[in-house]
């Protein structure tokens, strides 16, 4: 389990449930307020990180704690949203698929 976001983001290709991710063609740019800026793309199976926010399909913007509670299992990326402490824009459906990659949080 990747400690920190940045390591979280270098082990993205590695960790995500690839057979959850085929025919998903999406781009996600994830800013962390503290932590840095990734763009994570999907594409037919594969999830590609690269470092700096890019145009994406979905802009989740979140503070650095509330995404290492996220990515830790130990806030619910639902109740973040709704509570405000995790933001979304742009295509809500990609959005939820997002969650295909991290079936364990």
């Amino acid at each position: 389990m990747p400690g920190t976001v940045q390591e979280f983001f270098e082990t993205l290709p590695s960790e995500a449930d690839m057979s959850k991710t085929e025919g998903m063609n999406n781009s996600y740019a994830f800013d962390i307020e503290g932590a840095g800026q990734w763009t994570v793309k999907v594409e037919e199976g594969t999830v590609h990180v690269v470092e700096g926010a890019e145009d994406a399909d979905v802009t989740i913007s979140a503070s650095q704690e509330v995404f290492q509670k996220i990515i830790a299992g130990e806030q619910n990326p639902t109740s973040a949203y709704m509570t405000g402490k995790l933001k979304l824009k742009g295509d809500m459906g990609a959005a939820m698929k997002l969650q295909k990659l991290f079936p364990n949080r």
